[in-house]
C-alpha cells in the first residue's frame, strides 16, 4: 500500500472546497427537521439535493477513471502526445477519488446502520 501525502491531499481539498464555493453550486442543508425535504436552494435559485450531489461525485470519479484508462491506451500505443508522468497523475488522481468516494459510502452505510438500530 502506497503512502499518501496528507499535506497536498489537504491542500487538493481545501482548493476544491473554495472553487466550490466560489461557483456556488453547492450550498449546506439547512432546517432539516421531521418530514423535512432533504434538499436546499444555493444562490442561483436552483434547488440542489443529496442524491445529485452523490451523482455528481460518482460521475466525476467516473470521468477521471475513463480519462486515466484512455491515457494509458494511448501510452500504450505509443502516442507521443502522452508523456509517462501525466498518465502516471492522471491514475493517482482516479485511483485517490476512488478511495475517498469508497470512504464516503463506506461511513454514509455506517450512519444509515446506526440511525436504523436507535430505538424509537
Amino acid at each position: 500500500m502506497s503512502a499518501i501525502d496528507t499535506q497536498r491531499l489537504l491542500m487538493e481539498m481545501r482548493s476544491v472546497a473554495q472553487q466550490t464555493q466560489m461557483s456556488g453550486s453547492v450550498s449546506p442543508v439547512s432546517d432539516v427537521g421531521a418530514g423535512a425535504d432533504v434538499s436546499s436552494v444555493d444562490g442561483s435559485g436552483v434547488s440542489t439535493d443529496f442524491a445529485s450531489l452523490m451523482r455528481q461525485a460518482v460521475d466525476k470519479v467516473n470521468g477521471l477513471q475513463q480519462a486515466s484508462s484512455a491515457s494509458k491506451e494511448k501510452l500504450e500505443m505509443g502516442d507521443p502526445s502522452v508523456e509517462l508522468s501525466d498518465v502516471m497523475i492522471q491514475a493517482q488522481k482516479a485511483s485517490l477519488a476512488f478511495q475517498a468516494m469508497s470512504q464516503v459510502r463506506n461511513k454514509l452505510v455506517e450512519a444509515y446502520k446506526d440511525v436504523m438500530n436507535m430505538p424509537i
